[in-house]
């Protein structure tokens, strides 16, 4: 019996990266699993790959975060059997160009913006009450170094995980008095989409992101998101930060000539 046995847990953001790692590693202990992505296909590929890899029990939902009515109807209409959500990964969040704040594109704001805050909100939100009513529960947000430090052309991006350092700690605060748990796991450089994302496509753009170094991967913030989940139920991970050896901060990495 894997560590999640019997526990449903939804992801956002699970079609690829390091929500789709989550999903291998909690499908590998056990949980029964809600995908959320925008990506029907990619999402019912990957609940059909889990349950004949692990047995696992799955559910897709093409569901766009950004989008607060289709959120609130999806976890109100969940079918008998998956209402239970003990843990949720607000894990869908991306970054839209490098440039300084004057020649930013407003569209890129909003998306990162609208995403990254206000999708993990409005997640958080339709699924948070359920949980304070059983009494059991355990989110963990997707954070970044960009949580804690701003870096040339990241002002938006990393003003939108700020955010969510902030909205982490009061979650803490205003759940203190219950028996739900709050996370936020914070990496650095992570090979994933998120790079041909921030750089629309541009494939030598964002493989000179990782250039000369050995960035994380996927598996690595996945394992680092089961840690803070299977810890016993007295024990909180408020923070957990998680970078590559070869990153001391979010503009400082050593490259390899």
């Amino acid at each position: 019996m894997g560590q999640l046995s019997k526990k449903i847990a939804l992801i956002t953001g699970a079609s690829s990266g390091i929500g789709r790692a989550c999903a291998e590693g909690f499908a590998r202990e056990g949980a029964a699993l809600i995908l959320v992505a925008r990506r029907r296909d990619r999402v019912r590929r990957l609940c059909s790959s889990l349950e004949r890899r692990h047995g696992t029990r799955t559910l897709p939902l093409a569901l766009d975060v950004r989008d607060r009515e289709a959120v609130e109807e999806a976890i109100r209409s969940l079918p008998r059997g998956w209402t239970g959500i003990e843990i949720l990964v607000n894990n869908a969040g991306l970054s839209r160009g490098l440039e300084p704040l004057h020649r930013g594109r407003p569209e890129n704001w909003e998306e990162m913006i609208d995403t990254n805050v206000k999708g993990l909100l409005y997640v958080s939100r339709a699924v948070l009450p359920g949980m304070v009513k059983r009494r059991r529960g355990h989110i963990v947000n997707l954070g970044s170094v960009a949580s804690h430090e701003v870096y040339p052309g990241g002002n938006v991006y990393c003003a939108s995980k700020h955010a969510v350092d902030a909205i982490t700690k009061g979650m803490m605060m205003d759940l203190v008095d219950t028996p739900i748990r709050v996370s936020t796991v914070d990496p650095g450089l992570v090979e994933t989409e998120f790079s041909m994302v921030r750089f629309d496509g541009d494939r030598e753009r964002a493989r000179g992101t990782y250039k000369g170094m050995k960035p994380l991967k996927g598996k690595d913030v996945a394992e680092a998101i089961l840690f803070c989940v299977t810890r016993p139920p007295h024990v909180n991970v408020n923070q957990l930060r998680i970078m590559p050896t070869a990153q001391a901060s979010s503009t400082m990495v050593h490259r390899k000539g």
